[in-house]
């Protein structure tokens, strides 16, 4: 009879997207082979990378260790090939993910995770009384510090919370299963890239999830998307919308048409979620633009977009531009109707092949988004080797990535500030999400809501 394992269709997607395109093979559980962890480290010897799994009541957590476990050591792994992780649902009903920088060791009844990173305090798993046992001091540290980011991104809260009112510090597990990762990559920093890169994924996903518009002047912005046929508006609505969903989604039909494949009007609404809110942000895409007069977007339609006058789902005529007497014309838009920020969107690698004409309409464009006081930002899309571009603190791109005569030559061009460029891989034939990918998108979005901000702010002194 075969083995299978508690781990359900989502959870196993859940570690799935955190390590890559890897696949999961049950070496070891603990209700069939026994809770000898001399059998538990004979299955899993010569294994390489592995993945232990501990259920809790209303929880699962466990560890990951890069390469193979000691022949001979009582050390699992050593300090930086392993990190300690703990999947929760949140109000979207999403598993996630939190970690803590650990090392593994072992005695002859318990497998022992130390917390380095955190004054060497230590959780144990005894297999011999099947219960998760945290000694005295990790106890007392959690009851102290029970709202800091150790507790509640070390994904332990739920043990305390469990063992809380109890003479003991002893709690019982469901099961421990071990698994062997198969398709990891083994090479030097591959466990702190990404943890560290999960970590700051998940930060700028709170910060843009808590963003509120500036004086609450409106309840949700609205960014226009502007750009070339092709250059990957669409695109990134498309990569936005899966961040927030947990999966990839194609809602806006994106293609390599010479024309262009959006042909409506339309203002997209992100739920955090499948059932979530709405987020406090809309993205507006619209026709792509052509060099040639009478094709693409015309730009009398721009002052039209920018103040709100054009409703969802309106088709764009190239020939003909909107006009107060269409039926759908929004004669008195809200503030909330108007646009707040304009992204041109760009392909980064195709900057020094724009054409005169296709510069001369952009500068038309450009002057109606000026002469409406709207902020712009511009959105360089298809960088390529995003893993390779955000340097080691995620917080800066590498230059020899991404060349400073790029970002230059787009300043330059465009007359827009260097620090309102921004760079993204948009999600295009991948099948599993990327937190590197994510952290570029994210941080756009960001910049994006402080450039609104800012036109909000100028509108609310006027």
């Amino acid at each position: 009879m075969a083995v299978t394992t508690r781990l359900t269709w989502n959870e196993e997607r859940s570690f799935q997207k955190l390590l890559g395109n890897v696949s999961l093979r049950l070496l070891c559980k603990s209700s069939v082979h026994g809770d000898d962890i001399a059998e538990m480290q004979n299955r899993c010897r010569c294994q390489g990378s592995t993945i232990t799994v501990i259920y809790h009541s209303d929880s699962i957590f466990g560890i990951f260790m890069l390469g193979h476990s000691s022949e001979q050591s009582k050390s699992f792994i050593e300090p930086d090939a392993s990190f300690f992780f703990s999947l929760q649902k949140d109000e979207t009903m999403e598993m996630k993910s939190v970690f803590l920088n650990s090392t593994v060791t072992s005695n002859s009844k318990s497998l022992i995770f130390n917390f380095s990173s955190y004054d060497n305090k230590f959780l144990s798993l005894n297999f011999s009384k099947r219960c998760i046992n945290i000694p005295r001091s990790l106890k007392e540290k959690l009851r102290a510090k029970s709202d800091s980011n150790f507790s509640k991104k070390g994904g332990i809260m739920f043990l305390e919370a469990e063992l809380r009112g109890k003479s003991d510090s002893d709690s019982p597990y469901l099961e421990c299963e071990v698994f062997r990762v198969e398709g990891i990559k083994d090479e030097t920093g591959y466990i702190n890239r990404i943890t560290r890169a999960t970590q700051h994924r998940n930060s700028l996903l709170a910060d843009v999830r808590a963003y509120s518009p500036f004086a609450n002047l409106v309840s949700e912005i609205r960014i226009l998307l502007l750009g070339p046929v092709g250059s990957g508006k669409s695109s990134f609505f498309n990569s936005v919308k899966s961040i927030f969903q947990g999966h990839l989604t194609r809602q806006a039909i994106v293609g390599s048409d010479v024309t262009s494949i959006t042909e409506q009007y339309r203002i997209y609404s992100i739920k955090d979620g499948k059932n979530g809110q709405s987020l406090p942000f809309m993205l507006c895409d619209s026709m792509g633009l052509d060099e040639n007069e009478g094709v693409g977007l015309c730009v009398d339609d721009i002052p039209h977009i920018l103040k709100g006058c054009v409703p969802d789902r309106y088709e764009f005529s190239p020939h003909k531009p909107i006009t107060p007497k269409h039926p759908t014309f929004i004669t008195s838009p809200s503030l909330k109707d108007r646009i707040h920020c304009v992204a041109f969107v760009f392909d980064i690698n195709s900057m020094d092949n724009l054409s005169s004409k296709m510069m001369v309409k952009f500068k038309q464009i450009q002057k109606e988004v000026i002469n409406c006081g709207v902020a712009q930002v511009a959105l360089l899309t298809k960088v390529k080797n995003c893993n390779e571009v955000l340097q080691d603190n995620f917080l800066k791109m590498n230059k020899a990535m991404i060349s400073q005569s790029q970002i230059q030559n787009a300043n330059r061009r465009l007359g827009i500030p260097l620090s309102r460029i921004l760079v993204v891989e948009n999600y295009a034939s991948e099948r599993e999400m990327d937190p590197l990918k994510d952290i570029l998108i994210l941080s756009a979005l960001k910049q994006m809501f402080r450039a609104a901000d800012d036109f909000l702010e100028d509108l609310h002194l006027e």
